[in-house]
């Protein structure tokens, strides 16, 4: 693959999906609520065809499989060859049959035009390089009518959830470099006019754009601090600078241990529930 978003394709085959994969249960502990969340708005039926934009590892897809049973299918497409050998074992151990997956990247990947019913994504299109060119070739293979849904971050600020554990550790690190507005990355559609735009210049219609808030987490203090110290801005900056990792766990921890409750450290989260039609 080339010519669509070349330097993600490296990220999410190296240590980030490598990362993700090891963790899977864990990211999917976090993130589940979110994507029922965008999966209710989508409201799939039985015998639809869907597509799962960044599927990861699975998860999602084998949702949206059971949720368009009988009869319908779900396909996952991810560029991160770690997470999809991890989805494809979760489909064949779990005996979702209407779950297949593709490896590509759907900026440039050739649809066949028309052949979804409608197409979805948990978290998996905020790292276009063309973001209008890729929304693009995902309405072509919608069907006319066609339905999108999709979950994305809101701004860093109104998100602890993903901004705690950095801020917890600041102090210990060197200064990272700033956010480049609109690049890809997990907050490039934090901007709702941004996404409303993207999504009109790609050919969609009908663009509602609603907040979402909801606490959420990956489990007990224990976990929740080692999905922490591996991934997101924290993380990255951990891979960078190891020789920090001693001094950083002690103040991390004592930031999520003042969100543990009984059901473990759930933090807020706000995010966009978007949906179109193609």
């Amino acid at each position: 693959m080339s010519g669509g978003n070349d330097d993600q394709i490296a990220y999410w085959n190296a240590g980030a999906g490598e990362t993700w994969a090891a963790l899977q249960a864990r990211m999917d502990a976090q993130l589940e609520p979110l994507g029922l969340a965008a999966q209710t708005a989508l409201a799939p039926q039985a015998g639809e065809r869907v597509l799962d934009v960044g599927c990861g590892s699975g998860q999602t897809t084998l949702a949206l499989a059971r949720a368009v049973a009988p009869g319908g299918t779900a396909t996952g497409l991810d560029i991160s060859r770690p997470m999809l050998e991890v989805a494809k074992a979760r489909a064949a151990a779990e005996g979702v049959a209407g779950a297949s997956f593709i490896e590509a990247d759907a900026q440039i990947h050739p649809f066949a035009p028309g052949s979804f019913d409608a197409a979805f994504s948990r978290f998996g299109v905020m790292f276009f390089a063309d973001p209008a060119a890729a929304f693009a070739n995902i309405r072509k293979g919608l069907k006319p009518g066609g339905r999108l849904a999709f979950v994305c971050w809101r701004a860093p600020d109104h998100n602890p959830f993903m901004t705690l554990p950095m801020a917890a550790a600041a102090d210990l690190l060197p200064p990272g470099p700033p956010p480049t507005p609109g690049a890809p990355g997990p907050f490039a559609f934090a901007d709702p006019e941004r996404v409303r735009s993207i999504l009109t210049d790609a050919g969609f219609q009908d663009i509602a754009i609603a907040p979402h808030d909801e606490k959420i987490g990956s489990g007990d203090l224990d976990q929740t601090l080692e999905v922490s110290l591996k991934v997101g801005p924290l993380g990255a900056m951990l891979r960078e600078n190891p020789d920090k990792r001693g001094a950083v766990i002690g103040a991390v921890r004592k930031a999520l241990a003042e969100h543990e409750g009984p059901d473990g450290v759930k933090i807020a989260s706000a995010t966009w529930i978007v949906t179109a039609r193609a």
